[in-house]
C-alpha cells in the first residue's frame, strides 16, 4: 500500500511536466501554422527575395487566384500590360535592368503567346522566370478539354513548349512538391542564366503547406549580371 501511495505522489508531480510539455508541443505547432503561408505567397517571397519588384502580367481564368496571392505580397507591384508578348518582353528589359525577371500569364492562349519572349531570354541569357496559372489539378487524368487551349484533353503541350526554351520547366501539381519545383526553377534560372518555367494549377494558389516556411533558396544574384 505504501508503494501504492509514492507511485501516486510520483505520477502527480510527473503530471504538470507533461501537461506543460503537451501544451509546449501545441503552441509550437500554433506558431507553425500562423506562419504557414499559400503557395501563391510563397512564390511571390522567392521573387522577392531574389530580386523581383516588379512583375509582369495579364490576367486570365487560370490565373487569377494566383495573381490575388501575388499581388497582396509587400514589395512586389504587378504591372498589367495590353497582352502576354508585352508582358514578357517588358520582363526580359526589366531583367536586364535589375539582374532577374517575372512574366505572368494564364494557361493556352496567354503562355503560349510569351513563348516567343522566353526564346528570346534564352538567347540573350536572362533568367526571367515566366509563371502561368495552369488547369486545375484533376483535370490532368480526367481528360477534359479545357477552354482556351487547341481543343485536346492533352494539358502538357505548354509545359513542353516551354521546356525547349527555358532551363528549366516545372508544373505544380501537388502542394507537397511544390517548395522543391519552385526553388529549384528559380535557382535554376539564376546559376544558368536562363529563364525558368513554373506552372501552378489553379486551384492550389491560394492552399497552404508547412514546408512554405522553409528557409530561403541557397542561391543569389550575379551582381555582375547586365
Amino acid at each position: 500500500q505504501q508503494q501504492q501511495q509514492q507511485q501516486q505522489q510520483h505520477a502527480k508531480a510527473d503530471a504538470p511536466a507533461a501537461s506543460s510539455s503537451t501544451a509546449a508541443a501545441g503552441d509550437d505547432l500554433e506558431v507553425h501554422r500562423e506562419h504557414c503561408v499559400s503557395l501563391g505567397k510563397f512564390l511571390a517571397g522567392r521573387l522577392v527575395e531574389v530580386g523581383v519588384t516588379h512583375a509582369f502580367s495579364v490576367p486570365g481564368d487560370f490565373n487569377l487566384s494566383l495573381l490575388d496571392e501575388l499581388e497582396a505580397k509587400e514589395g512586389l507591384k504587378m504591372i498589367w500590360t495590353c497582352n502576354e508578348l508585352n508582358a514578357g518582353y517588358a520582363a526580359d528589359g526589366f531583367c536586364r535592368r535589375a539582374g532577374v525577371g517575372a512574366c505572368v500569364v494564364t494557361y493556352g492562349v496567354g503562355g503560349l503567346s510569351a513563348i516567343n519572349a522566353a526564346a528570346g531570354c534564352y538567347s540573350e541569357d536572362l533568367p526571367v522566370i515566366f509563371i502561368s496559372g495552369g488547369p486545375n489539378s484533376n483535370d490532368y487524368c480526367a481528360s477534359h478539354i479545357i477552354h482556351h487551349t487547341i481543343g485536346l484533353p492533352d494539358l502538357g503541350q505548354q509545359h513542353r513548349a516551354f521546356k525547349e526554351f527555358t532551363c528549366a520547366a516545372v508544373v505544380v501539381q501537388h502542394l507537397a512538391e511544390a517548395h522543391h519545383q519552385i526553388d529549384f526553377a528559380i535557382s535554376e534560372a539564376l546559376r544558368r542564366q536562363k529563364p525558368a518555367y513554373i506552372e501552378i494549377c489553379c486551384n492550389l494558389a491560394g492552399l497552404t503547406d508547412p514546408s512554405f516556411i522553409d528557409p530561403p533558396i541557397p542561391f543569389a544574384l550575379d551582381g555582375g549580371h547586365t
